[in-house]
């Protein structure tokens, strides 16, 4: 994956959750990983070896799974019990994955909110089926209290200060591309909600969210996402992109969906000087994006994108 983050702003529902047992230390396979330990490793994985450059946090901390849950047909969702008090993240942000037993790295985008970590010490993943041993792991061998060990990277966030201008968004998603964009949106609602409940805080300005798949059973978060856009219908907007949709579309969702994928005239219509493009899918989609944004005369600054491969 490969991400660039905008110089203003430096600085996976199938079931119901099941409570795992109170966190324990470190497991003992991975007390002792370091950073110069895993990127010294003679056969690096491939997460490891493409992010190589990317900023980490020094901080590796032990996590429990406390949850389990299909998101859709081919992926689950996952929430990690974490038990370092110094492990944080900016929304949008990944991890890599420390399985024990498993010698290849993994590579998610957190998908929840940072409040989420703050107030219950708790993350959420999403990960698609594939052949990539860690996926295969959290596919067929995960289950409620699994330890494993993770630690925070990238640098494709959204991490307004209070006294930040207020900036518009535009979240542009592909697949599994969804997981940092829902972060984001997340934190977006939780910006909202801290300055109506104090007055004070960042102006969160407008979020539109695009977001394409093959189907409705593969738009991942459905339900998360127009719960957000009920609460806040002034503020935050959704368009839903199905590509190979064979079945009916349910009445909740038929407002929301767009039959085809998204278009450069949907993005060009959001095109202004306070907004920030945030994209995140398959390669050829964020390029495509990204250069069409760039042709509308959008400064590079502005477009924030990361690909997964």
């Amino acid at each position: 994956m490969v991400g660039v983050v905008p110089r203003l702003l430096r600085g996976p529902l199938g079931a119901i959750f099941t409570q795992a047992a109170p966190l324990r230390s470190v497991p003992s396979a991975l007390r002792h990983l370091t950073r110069s330990s895993v990127m010294k490793s003679e056969r690096r994985p491939d997460h490891l070896e493409r992010t190589a450059d990317v900023v980490r946090q020094e901080v590796v901390s032990a996590a429990k799974v406390c949850g389990v849950a299909s998101e859709s047909p081919s992926v689950k969702r996952l929430r990690l019990l974490i038990a370092d008090k110094d492990f944080s993240f900016k929304a949008g942000q990944w991890v890599d994955f420390f399985i024990p037993g498993v010698s290849v790295v993994g590579g998610f985008s957190i998908c929840s909110s940072p409040r989420l970590l703050e107030q219950e010490r708790m993350i959420e993943l999403a990960v698609k089926h594939t052949s990539h041993p860690p996926a295969l792991w959290i596919h067929n061998q995960c289950t409620l209290d699994s330890e494993v060990a993770v630690r925070v990277g990238g640098e494709f966030f959204f991490d307004p200060q209070p006294a930040d201008a207020s900036r518009n968004l535009v979240l542009i998603a592909g697949g599994v591309g969804i997981n940092p964009l829902l972060s984001i949106l997340r934190h977006a609602a939780d910006l909202l909600r801290g300055r109506a409940s104090t007055g004070r805080g960042y102006e969160m300005g407008t979020v539109r969210l695009l977001y394409s798949a093959k189907d409705t059973s593969e738009l991942l978060f459905k339900k998360n996402i127009l719960d957000l856009v009920n609460e806040f219908p002034e503020k935050i907007a959704c368009s839903l992109h199905v590509t190979k949709q064979t079945t009916q579309i349910t009445a909740d969702l038929r407002p929301y969906i767009t039959e085809g994928r998204i278009t450069q005239k949907e993005i060009r219509d959001h095109i202004s000087k306070e907004t920030l493009f945030y994209i995140c899918g398959p390669p050829p989609m964020t390029d495509f994006f990204s250069k069409e944004l760039e042709s509308s005369r959008v400064p590079r600054e502005h477009i924030c994108f990361e690909k997964w491969w």
